[in-house]
C-alpha cells in the first residue's frame, strides 16, 4: 500500500468518526424539541438553514457544474428525497413516539446492515470475511447497549410506532448512502450538497405548509434557535460534507459501519448533557463497536493493493 493510499484511508476513517460524533446530537435534539416544533417543520427549518449556510461557499462551483447537474437531475432527485427530505422527517416523526436512545439504536443497527447489502447488490462491493466479522461485532456491541448487558432483555423489546418510523428512516438513509457512491464526477462536493440540500428542502415545502396550517404555532426560544442552527450547520453542512468524502475513500458499505458509533456517542452526550447514567455497559459496548470497526477496516489494505483508485473498489 502506498503512503498516499494509507493517508486517504486514515482521512476517511477520521472523517467518518467525526461525522458520527456530530450526527449523534441529531437524535438528542430531535427528542428535546419535539414538544416545541412538529417534525416536518423541524426538517424544513433544518435544511433551509443548511442551504443558506452553504450557499455563499458553493454558488461558484454550482454555476460551473450546472450543465452536469441539469443532466443528472433524476439521480439528484432520488438522492435529495432519500437523504434529505424523507430520512430526517421520519426520524423527527419517530421522536414523537419513542425515546432518543431508541432513535439512535434502531436507526444505527439497521442502516449499516442495509447499506452493506445495498453496496454489494448495486455497487458490487465485496463483503469479505473481515468486513462481515466487523459488522457482526458492531451489531453485538450495540445490542449489548440496547440490552443493558443482559441478553434476556432482548426478548422483551417492544417495537412501537416510533421505532417503525426510525426503521423506515434507516432504509432511506441506506439508499442515500449507496447512491452517494455513484455521484457524477463532474459535480463538486459543495455543488452536490447545495443541490441536494435545496432540492430536499423544496420537496418538504408542500408538507410543511400543510403541517403549518394545522399544527400549533412553533414556540421559538433561544434553545430552539440554537438547536436548529446546530442541525443546519454541524449535523447537515459539516456532517454530510465529510461523510461523503469518507464514502469516497472507504466505500459505501465500510463507511456505513461507522454509523454504529452514533448510539455510543449519544449515550455519552446524554450522560453529559442530560445527566443520564454512564455505566460499565456503555464502556463495554463502546469497546466492542470500536473493535468491530477496526476489524472491518482491516481489509482496506488488501483492497488498496489492487491498484484501484481510492473510493473505486468493487
Amino acid at each position: 500500500m502506498t503512503g498516499a493510499a494509507q493517508k486517504n484511508i486514515s482521512r476517511g476513517i477520521f472523517l467518518a468518526v467525526l461525522a458520527t460524533l456530530l450526527w449523534s446530537g441529531n437524535f438528542i435534539v430531535a427528542k428535546a424539541v419535539n414538544r416545541q416544533i412538529p417534525p416536518v417543520s423541524l426538517n424544513f427549518f433544518r435544511w433551509f438553514t443548511a442551504s443558506l449556510i452553504i450557499l455563499p461557499f458553493a454558488i461558484k462551483s454550482f454555476r460551473e457544474d450546472w450543465p452536469v447537474i441539469r443532466h443528472s437531475w433524476h439521480y439528484l432527485f432520488w438522492v435529495s428525497m432519500t437523504g434529505i427530505a424523507l430520512f430526517n422527517t421520519f426520524v423527527y416523526v419517530g421522536a414523537h413516539y419513542t425515546s432518543a436512545i431508541n432513535l439512535a439504536l434502531i436507526g444505527t443497527t439497521s442502516s449499516p446492515i442495509m447499506s452493506v447489502i445495498f453496496a454489494r447488490i448495486f455497487l458490487k462491493e465485496k463483503i469479505g470475511i473481515m468486513k462481515l466479522a466487523g459488522l457482526l461485532l458492531c451489531i453485538i456491541g450495540v445490542l449489548t447497549l440496547l440490552s443493558n448487558g443482559k441478553w434476556e432483555n432482548l426478548l422483551h423489546l417492544h417495537f412501537g410506532t416510533g421505532d417503525l418510523w426510525v426503521l423506515l428512516a434507516a432504509f432511506c438513509f441506506s439508499i442515500y448512502n449507496t447512491l452517494v457512491k455513484k455521484k457524477p464526477s463532474g459535480i463538486k462536493p459543495l455543488s452536490f450538497l447545495l443541490t441536494t440540500f435545496a432540492a430536499g428542502t423544496l420537496m418538504v415545502v408542500p408538507f410543511f405548509w400543510i403541517e403549518w396550517s394545522k399544527a400549533a404555532p412553533v414556540v421559538w426560544d433561544y434553545p430552539l434557535v440554537l438547536s436548529v442552527l446546530y442541525l443546519g450547520l454541524f449535523a447537515s453542512v459539516v456532517c454530510f460534507y465529510i461523510w461523503n468524502i469518507a464514502i469516497g475513500e472507504l466505500g459505501a458499505g465500510r463507511t456505513a459501519l461507522f454509523g454504529n458509533l452514533i448510539p455510543v456517542f449519544s449515550s455519552i452526550e446524554a450522560a453529559i448533557l442530560l445527566h443520564e447514567s454512564f455505566t460499565t455497559v456503555h464502556i463495554i459496548s463502546m469497546a466492542i463497536v470500536f473493535t468491530g470497526i477496526a476489524v472491518a477496516n482491516y481489509t482496506t489494505g488488501a483492497i488498496r493493493l489492487t491498484n484501484k483508485a481510492p473510493g473505486r473498489e468493487s
